[in-house]
């Protein structure tokens, strides 16, 4: 679990990076209805949480460097006997404070009154604008309460806290990395234990249902909806329907992660339903996974973000060529990207609180160059369709390897490692 202590810390940090004169606002999220009275489980928020660790709806979340009464404030709901006898108990203004270390709490019920006292003063409001329409016009309404007042010196620059806030959670500190390890290892056993639950006549949602048991029986939820699909349903890329019977000699591919305190894990593995290859599916299977370990070889400190990609693409395009389903040379074959039909996709994306994590890809029009403390995945696929242009024995073979990674000063450490990869170790796993 991430300490008190580094959430203040991240807060110290924020507010020293938008500087003096800066009043930072941060929302958390609020309940929604999955249907009638009933609402989906409550997930609070990644920004906010990351500054604040407090997962109940309806709070916000204030910094106000030079503020004499203290700097982080936090406006949540007050404690309620009747509201806690059927939903649990509340943090309330006490709990804000005592728990998880603000400098001050008001009441939700109050921040209309409140706020606009708390921005006199400074030049710039810090918030993220953008996400949603109702609270930007909230926050012109708090501004235009502000200045209605004799003397008042609202903000009069108004600046996206993203690209900082979002910059801050590209770097993971040690306690992230342990529970991005944390929650690799569950969506691991996760993965092993679908696969053995593997055969013909299995359907695809009883593979779903056995990496949820895992999930659950460790306290924790799945961090994306699960993929699993078998054989052409593998090559569509978001498959999510999971209604299939698993048939004889088909591939299956299962794209699943957890997340363990608010960190996730994403990692996909693809096997053969009957726990053999064919030596088609098996030729595939070795491009893809050669490529997977060109790209977390290329996955080095200083290296381009793009470096890892740029390997993968190498690795497939050749293996495509020598099995004759695409043509050319091979550095002609990658200028005019004819491995696209194949794969489409880039080799991985930032990991963190979200799946997809928030962080540039590009500073200053250049793909960002790698640094310690990023996590992300390798993911590199060959997608092949059932069209007539296909040989047959290669038709309807979708093929993905993933893992997550964070990257140390000596390079890529593998947090999924424990779900084997290669052809000879999934075969001996499934039988």
């Amino acid at each position: 679990m991430i300490a008190a202590t580094e959430f203040a810390r991240r807060r110290r940090q924020l507010m020293r990076t938008v500087g003096e004169g800066s009043l930072v606002v941060v929302p958390g999220a609020h309940t929604l209805l999955r249907n009638g009275d009933v609402e989906f489980p409550f997930r609070q928020h990644s920004d906010f949480y990351y500054l604040t660790g407090f997962s109940e709806p309806d709070a916000l979340l204030v910094l106000a460097p030079g503020r004499k009464d203290g700097e982080a404030i936090l406006f949540c709901r007050q404690k309620d006997p009747k509201k806690e006898m059927w939903d649990g108990p509340m943090a309330g203004l006490k709990g804000a404070v005592d728990d998880f270390g603000m400098d001050d709490a008001f009441p939700m019920a109050d921040l209309d009154d409140i706020l606009p006292n708390l921005m006199e003063g400074y030049e710039r409001l810090f918030y993220p604008l953008g996400r949603e329409t109702a609270f930007d016009q909230r926050v012109m309404e708090w501004i235009g309460t502000s200045r209605q007042r004799k003397g008042a010196r609202p903000p009069e620059e108004f600046v996206s806290l993203d690209h900082h806030l979002h910059d801050m959670r590209l770097y993971k500190s040690a306690a992230e990395m342990r529970s991005m390890r944390r929650s690799a290892r569950i969506a691991s056993q996760a993965h092993l234990a679908a696969i053995r639950a593997c055969a013909p006549g299995v359907n695809e949602y009883q593979l779903r249902a056995e990496l949820l048991r895992v999930f659950h029986q460790h306290n924790t939820c799945e961090s994306y909806a699960p993929i699993v699909g078998g054989g052409s349903n593998a090559c569509v890329l978001h498959y999510i329907r999971c209604q299939a019977e698993l048939q004889d000699g088909d591939l299956v591919l299962i794209d699943a992660g957890a997340e363990y305190d608010h960190y996730a894990s994403d990692i996909t593995r693809t096997f053969p339903v009957n726990g053999r290859f064919t030596p088609e599916q098996r030729a595939i299977y070795e491009v893809v996974l050669e490529a997977q370990e060109a790209a977390i070889e290329a996955a080095q400190v200083g290296n381009s973000w793009l470096a890892p990609h740029d390997a993968a693409v190498r690795v497939i395009t050749r293996g495509l060529i020598k099995l004759k389903l695409i043509s050319g040379r091979l550095n002609t074959a990658i200028r005019r990207r004819a491995y696209e039909r194949f794969f489409m996709h880039k080799t991985g994306h930032w990991l963190g609180m979200d799946v997809h994590d928030v962080g540039d890809y590009e500073v200053h029009g250049e793909p960002r160059e790698l640094e310690a403390g990023m996590a992300f995945t390798i993911e590199p696929g060959v997608y092949i369709d059932g069209k007539r242009d296909i040989p047959k024995a290669f038709r309807n073979i979708g093929i993905r390897i993933e893992d997550s990674l964070v990257l140390r000063k000596r390079g890529p450490e593998v947090l999924s490692a424990d779900v084997p990869k290669k052809v000879d170790e999934l075969e001996a796993l499934m039988a």
